[in-house]
């Protein structure tokens, strides 16, 4: 293992220029990741220098197989925790030979409600709390959990320290500085409710950053977890009964929300969130209805309400923001495998373009 460990960490800018960039893609599934590599002649920091690639649709459940070549236009460059030097990852989304996005290809229309004006204007921030949880690779069970048993109930883990409270650190940690150093801009980690599960947040990141910088710590923590042999599950309720769920709560704000007299514009936001409550739960993630119960610090999946300080509701609003009369609200609706692109973009479209 040694000797695979020196060449993997190889220096290649000691004998060339040239660089390695992974390109990766959301798959057919719509939360499962892909990648693959290619050299290129020398670094590049824009997307747009970038070539398009291409892949077998077919093999991901993207293409049929008399037809299955499909598109791969980079659209956000960050740097390689894994192989480090020049080379770098690229966040992709995909498109036919023809230049038009494929059904799974959720990025192409959140890019379309970010660019527009009066979206632009408002400069919408988010922060994304994305939880998940560690399983054990052969039986597919939270970590640190007895095989087919389970440990003592929830209270000591939140947040905890220590061998029978906190498992899995190590791959939390090394996630946590990978993502420093790719460049993404993740604010923090913790320990969750459930043993085994953790969160990191990313933001404040602005438009579709976001969901660009989500997608690639999701990759990397995906790769992390490989090295352990731990398996990353991004299920909204991945054990049954007394266990809390896990969800990607959305923290959201607009230029005229951090403003003077902001709270207003965020009591009328969340009025329209409410308005279309049906159609954001729809989009929110699959297996939501397993995690909205009203219990374990959600609200019903039926029910709409908001409420300052309040983590039973589905729209948050923090003590600071009350005081101060503006600020941000948090969405406690989504779900941990929600497409950050379509959460994010779709609170941007209801709040600031859609006219009741």
């Amino acid at each position: 293992m040694s000797l695979l460990s020196d060449f993997i960490n190889l220096n290649l800018s000691e004998t060339t220029e040239k660089v390695i960039a992974e390109y990766i893609w959301i798959g057919g599934s719509g939360t499962d990741l892909r990648s693959k590599a290619r050299t290129l002649p020398g670094p590049v920091s824009d997307p747009s220098k970038l070539p398009k690639w291409n892949y077998d649709g077919s093999s991901t459940g993207q293409a049929p197989g008399k037809d299955s070549e499909v598109i791969l236009y980079p659209q956000a460059i960050f740097k390689d925790p894994f192989r480090r030097g020049n080379n770098i990852l690229v966040i992709c989304d995909a498109y036919t030979p023809a230049g038009e996005p494929i059904p799974t290809n959720k990025r192409h229309k959140a890019a379309k409600i970010f660019s527009h004006p009066d979206v632009v204007a408002e400069v919408p921030w988010y922060g994304i709390e994305q939880e998940y949880t560690l399983l054990q690779k052969d039986v597919k069970w939270p970590l640190g959990w007895p095989v087919g048993g389970y440990p003592g109930p929830q209270g000591p883990y939140y947040c905890g320290v220590g061998a029978d409270k906190a498992w899995g650190r190590d791959i939390v940690d090394s996630h946590y500085k990978a993502c420093l150093y790719a460049g993404i801009n993740i604010s923090g980690i913790n320990g969750e409710v459930m043993p085994g599960q953790w969160e990191f947040q990313v933001g404040p990141s602005v438009g579709i950053s976001a969901g660009d910088e989500v997608w690639a710590a999701r990759y990397i923590l995906e790769r992390i977890t490989e090295i352990a042999g731990v398996v990353l599950s991004l299920d909204p309720k991945p054990i049954q009964g007394d266990w809390n769920g896990a969800g990607a709560h959305t923290n959201y704000s607009t230029k005229s929300m951090r403003n003077d007299g902001g709270y207003e514009v965020i009591k009328k936001a969340i009025e329209k969130l409410g308005l279309r409550h049906k159609e954001h739960i729809a989009a929110y993630g699959e297996g939501n209805e397993r995690r909205l119960t009203g219990r374990h610090e959600t609200a019903d999946i039926n029910t709409f309400l908001w409420g300052v300080a309040n983590r039973g509701a589905s729209i948050r609003v923090g003590r600071d923001t009350e005081k101060e009369g503006k600020g941000y609200f948090e969405d406690r609706r989504p779900a941990s495998n929600m497409d950050p692109y379509v959460v994010t973009s779709m609170i941007a479209e209801t709040t600031i373009l859609w006219k009741p």
